[in-house]
């Protein structure tokens, strides 16, 4: 199994012992031990839980010397290891550190003062008018101060200032400041990070030059192997191997305004917030390990007696307080986790995939039967008395009164329908389900071919959405013709593969001859000046797979692979893996699957759909408005671990989403592009 760093985050509170949320400050001992201080008190981290150690109040500073002895700051006071006041000064106490020689300096605000290898502190006469926000020491003993007034160097009793004025700062309200082995000076501004040789050169990491995503830092902490660790007032940032990571959000932080960094090794970060510690941690992991966690949770949250969608949780962010869905698009849900179990099946002869997949097409075949029309399939069902959030809409009671059954079915549903049976019958089912689902797939395309290619509800009308005729797309229905002609004729190409009813065949070819409904797919992707849709863009996927395996005509091959190609082409962009291992298995050119890779990697183990902004960020540029987008979108999607949770019809464009906890995605949209990359050998 190839390995990878999958991220992970815990959150500490009082409810794992802190005697606060409001964690102040944070501390590494030995690897090991864990401190934090909180405006209650001094806590230790025992690998389970928090213990208080001590109660001293509004500690603001905790410092590990190279000693391994912790030193704790409140307000003005100093404690040393043993909690006893090793120094009180007139003023708050705002750093510490220690120079080559293992003395420990003190700064505060405006003074700063010297623990000398005797254990008596030495006061410095001179006083600083600007305010101490940070201090390092260099190997020259000149220590180096950041001030809210620029970069003040003392040395020998005598003070440089560097300031916008004297050396193109872009900022003067420095917040920290870190010293590396090469004696680069890393400073924290509001205005990004800025780093001196300490002599006349002067870099700036900002958003627009270097890609950091927010530029008011507070914190810097420079990590074993290359890493920086940056706080900022809106989140957290990692600079490793090359590449930001932004952690933002309640997904990685219980507050994004960032009090402390501490790191316990390169792949763990803890990070104190005003309402907790976030513990970050980068562990070594593999996608079939991903696969196998995330299909415990559809297990534990997201299967509905085989029905697979989104759950909603009562209480925001709590897992244990989930609730079913039935939604309007449950039928194309659990395809698109039949397809993927389907594939699981194929790939791994593994029994409980089969069972998985033939517990949900069961459920799907269950839509069809459950209505009172021959092939129409219902959008939802749910029993009554049953718990679960059920969706606005048409519903109707069946006729012995113990189920209720969602109408208005969408193009959306039997799209879904079509590709789960198509992948079923080809991968899992034996002689008898095949029997089966012919006849589902029978009475669904008998339904529509009857009905002059028109999804026919209980009250006699076309569903709002199940409209593939030639009189309607051909004529008013022009945002829709290309998407729907490209719908049918893959639903037709389906039906006649699995049912060998030549009825099928003849209805895929009047459509082609006499409508040119496979012209019509050329351009089955709306650009602008028509709104761009992305659930469209799925549901092209969801039909061009099966058409493209079933479709040998050279000919008619050439003329989908068109729209194919021209649809993948402007959706490559957007890092889909779904998109491109499907490009992938049906034109055999392997494109951009590395960056799929990386796409599946980064789908976060929080699966829970939190308010997530983006727009405020320095790195992102802001796309020009759209016809019919109202939100605020970047020219670049975002990587899934720092934009909003979504399945594969969201917009990855969108930058801010206030989905404020309420619901759980359900991974499926892991699980379908992962099985499907390694059924075709992708992976």
């Amino acid at each position: 199994m190839t390995e990878y760093l999958q991220k992970f985050q815990t959150n500490h509170t009082t409810a794992n012992g802190l005697p606060s949320n409001d964690v102040r400050s944070i501390a590494v001992e030995n690897q090991n031990s864990i401190w934090a201080g909180t405006s209650k008190g001094l806590s230790r981290f025992d690998g389970i839980k928090w213990v208080l150690v001590n109660e001293i109040a509004d500690i603001s500073l905790l410092y590990v010397d190279n000693n391994q002895n912790l030193w704790t700051v409140a307000s003005h006071r100093l404690f040393d290891k043993n909690y006893q006041i090793a120094l009180e000064i007139p003023e708050s106490i705002q750093t510490i550190v220690e120079d080559n020689q293992k003395q420990v300096w003190v700064s505060g605000s405006h003074k700063i003062y010297c623990r000398i290898l005797d254990g008596t502190w030495h006061h410095f006469d001179k006083e600083f008018k600007d305010n101490i926000q940070d201090m390092v020491i260099d190997n020259n003993e000149r220590i180096w101060l950041a001030t809210d007034n620029g970069l003040t160097c003392y040395c020998d009793g005598e003070i440089m200032l560097f300031n916008q004025k004297n050396s193109g700062l872009p900022s003067n309200n420095l917040r920290c400041i870190e010293i590396d082995q090469h004696g680069h000076l890393w400073i924290g501004s509001d205005a990004g990070v800025i780093v001196f040789d300490r002599q006349t050169e002067w870099y700036f990491i900002n958003g627009s030059k270097s890609g950091l995503p927010y530029e008011d830092v507070t914190q810097i902490i420079l990590g074993p192997h290359g890493q920086r660790w940056i706080g900022t007032t809106l989140g957290a940032v990692l600079w490793d191997n090359g590449k930001w990571e932004y952690f933002h959000s309640k997904r990685w932080l219980l507050d994004d305004s960032v009090n402390a960094i501490s790191i316990q090794d390169n792949n763990t970060a803890f990070i104190a917030t005003s309402e907790g510690i976030s513990q970050i941690e980068k562990r070594k992991y593999s996608l079939e390990q991903k696969a196998e966690a995330l299909e415990n949770i559809v297990l534990a949250r997201h299967n509905r007696r085989g029905y697979i969608t989104s759950c909603n949780l009562k209480i925001p962010g709590d897992l244990s307080s989930y609730m079913h869905q039935a939604s309007d698009n449950d039928g194309l849900w659990t395809s698109l986790y039949v397809a993927a179990q389907s594939f699981r099946y194929a790939t791994t002869g593994q029994p409980s995939a089969k069972e998985l997949a033939r517990r949900s097409i069961e459920s799907i075949i269950q839509l069809e039967s459950i209505t009172p029309i021959d092939g129409f399939p219902a959008r939802a069902i749910i029993q009554k008395g049953e718990p679960v959030d059920k969706s606005h809409g048409e519903w109707h009671d069946t006729e012995d009164g113990l189920c209720e059954w969602k109408g208005d079915t969408s193009s959306d549903e039997l799209d879904g329908h079509l590709f789960a049976y198509s992948i079923y019958y080809d991968l899992v089912a034996d002689e008898k389900e095949k029997q089966h689902i012919a006849e589902v797939v029978h009475r669904i395309m008998t339904h529509i071919v009857d009905n002059d290619f028109l999804l026919i509800d209980v009250d006699g009308q076309h569903t709002t959405w199940g409209v593939w005729s030639p009189q309607m797309l051909n004529n008013e229905w022009k945002l829709q013709r290309n998407l729907n002609s490209l719908e049918i004729l893959s639903m037709l190409k389906t039906a006649h593969h699995i049912t060998n009813d030549q009825k099928f065949h003849q209805a895929y070819l009047h459509l082609i001859h006499q409508h040119h409904y496979a012209l019509n797919s050329i351009d089955q992707k709306l650009t602008a000046p028509d709104p761009t849709n992305h659930s469209d863009d799925e549901l092209a996927l969801v039909v061009y797979y099966p058409l493209l395996k079933y479709e040998t005509d050279p000919d008619l091959r050439s003329i989908y692979l068109l729209g194919f190609e021209r649809s993948w082409q402007i959706i490559s962009t957007e890092c889909n893996p779904l998109w491109n291992f499907a490009y992938g298995a049906l034109t055999g050119n392997h494109y951009h699957h590395q960056q799929s890779i990386e796409s599946l990697q980064r789908i976060p183990m929080d699966l829970i759909c939190w308010t997530v902004i983006n727009s405020h960020r320095s790195d992102i540029e802001i796309a020009t408005e759209e016809p019919g987008i109202r939100e605020i979108q970047s020219t670049v999607p975002l990587p899934a671990d720092e934009r909003r949770m979504m399945k594969w019809n969201g917009n990855p464009y969108n930058l801010d989403y206030a989905g404020g906890g309420n619901t759980e995605e359900d991974p499926t949209i892991f699980l379908l592009p992962y099985w499907m990359g390694r059924y075709h050998r992708l992976i």
